[in-house]
């Protein structure tokens, strides 16, 4: 898992890159993005996007001080499914 440092009043993209060598030959049917803790005025998800092997999400807010897993659940073409997280740390900048 990845780990990023975001600005509360920050509104930023993040993407994961499902294509290195490990889809083979198959491609994302759905995606969906989460954020845990779920709490008031935390990380949230303003929008997200998904192609063939790349999902993107747009990420806002966060409560300063408080750590995030963002966490992106693919289901492929062929049925199976998988995720993968990145963590954010909030911190005014």
């Amino acid at each position: 898992m990845a780990f990023f440092l975001k600005d509360p009043s920050a509104t930023l993209d993040y993407a994961v890159d499902w294509g290195a060598g490990y889809l083979a030959g198959q491609t994302i049917a759905a995606s969906r993005w989460s954020v845990a803790p779920d709490e008031t005025d935390g990380v949230a998800v303003m929008g997200s996007v998904a192609a063939a092997t790349r999902t993107g999400a747009t990420l806002s807010g966060g409560v300063p001080g408080h750590v995030y897993r963002v966490t992106n659940h693919v289901t492929l073409s062929d049925g199976r499914s998988d995720e993968r997280g990145i963590g954010l740390r909030v911190e005014d900048r």
